[in-house]
């Protein structure tokens, strides 16, 4: 009785530390739809990963019109840690860290100096939908995969 009791605490333990690893933590991070704290109570899948919504209603307006939020939830599976930059986002080469900007917390690489100048000279929505449109999401990040 005792060791199947052990053995039971022990899988629970380890199941346990298996469901951390996988938590998203969501601390900062906006709905794509309304702008406000993303919760856990409204996701829906996207680009391989989870996007995480403020209520149950925005997967829905999420859904209805999927190209209009689409650059704000690749940047939340960038921010959430999904997905992972490989390449500049604008021309699909090896991105450098002297070429990077700053987007909502996130620093992005891009492979030359025209790339930067050209994101430097946008701000909020103009240089999320650069980065992040289904596009520049496709040449420069991968869902769930490390950068090699």
């Amino acid at each position: 009785m005792f060791k199947n009791l052990l053995c039971a605490s022990a899988f629970a333990v380890l199941f346990a530390g298996v469901s951390v690893a996988e938590e998203i933590s969501l601390e900062g991070i906006k709905c794509p739809v309304s702008g406000k704290p993303a919760v856990e109570a409204g996701v829906a899948d996207y680009n391989g990963g989870k996007v995480y919504f403020c209520c149950p209603n925005c997967p829905k307006a999420f859904a209805a019109n999927t190209a209009k939020f689409a650059a704000k939830a690749n940047l939340q599976l960038v921010q959430t840690g999904q997905a992972k930059q490989f390449q500049c986002p604008l021309k699909g080469k090896p991105a450098k860290d002297t070429h990077s900007v700053s987007v909502e917390g996130v620093e992005i690489g891009l492979c030359c100096p025209g790339c930067k100048k050209k994101a430097s000279s946008l701000e909020g929505d103009d240089l999320v939908n650069l980065l992040f449109s289904d596009a520049a999401f496709k040449k420069g990040f991968k869902v769930g995969e490390d950068d090699s």
